[in-house]
């Protein structure tokens, strides 16, 4: 199996850490495009093994997972581009938020056979997919956290939950931190204890699903 970013971006880098440390995937079986030779994620890039190109399409040639690790308004032009280099061997794993499995089949219509295209890391996946290619995505994704199987229509308010749900938990320790104030605790005790219940109630409850 080979691994393909089309942009060397920060989550290109983390994947590609968290990848090669749980001993999933050889640093030179990760391939990255890159315009910008100069880009400190570039240097530890190379560091690590990683192959580089200036060219997103040779990306897509040596690759078997392909990550679209670029912004929303930018896979577009990235699917215009290496779209007629995309086959059905590929399995394609868009990482912009609100980017459809539809958004990118319709994208790559003209260019016959299908590939198979995943969302993750809570991902859905198309038509096209078989179950062994979604496993294969967990196994790539589970190296970094959690990754799930969901209906497509769940993954933005997933989104939403999981990015901003810490401010809502911080909110929650603050007010058991101020209970714990008026109870006469140390502000340092109280902001303690209470981001242990907080972890304490997190783990029984994940424990139990």
């Amino acid at each position: 199996m080979s691994v393909g970013f089309t942009e060397v971006s920060p989550l290109a880098f983390a994947l590609t850490r968290r990848f090669t440390a749980a001993g999933i995937l050889a640093s030179h079986k990760i391939m990255a495009s890159t315009p910008n030779t100069d880009l400190p994620t570039v240097s530890a890039l190379r560091k690590m093994g990683v192959k580089l190109t200036h060219h997103s399409k040779e990306t897509v040639q040596h690759s078997d997972v392909l990550f679209l690790a670029v912004k929303p308004h930018i896979i577009l032009f990235i699917l215009d581009e290496i779209g007629s280099d995309i086959k059905d061997r590929h399995i394609v794993v868009p990482c912009a938020a609100g980017v459809t499995i539809s958004f990118i089949e319709k994208k790559l219509t003209a260019f016959q056979p299908a590939p198979k295209t995943i969302r993750s890391t809570v991902y859905a996946t198309d038509t096209h997919a078989l179950v062994e290619d979604g496993k294969l995505l967990e196994q790539l994704i589970s190296s970094v956290g959690l990754c799930i199987e969901a209906e497509e229509d769940l993954i933005d308010a997933v989104t939403g939950l999981s990015r901003s749900g810490p401010a809502y938990a911080f909110m929650a320790l603050d007010v058991l931190a101020d209970g714990g104030v008026k109870m006469d605790l140390p502000r340092r005790l109280a902001v303690h204890w209470g981001a242990q219940a907080l972890l304490g109630a997190a783990k029984i409850t994940v424990s139990g699903m």
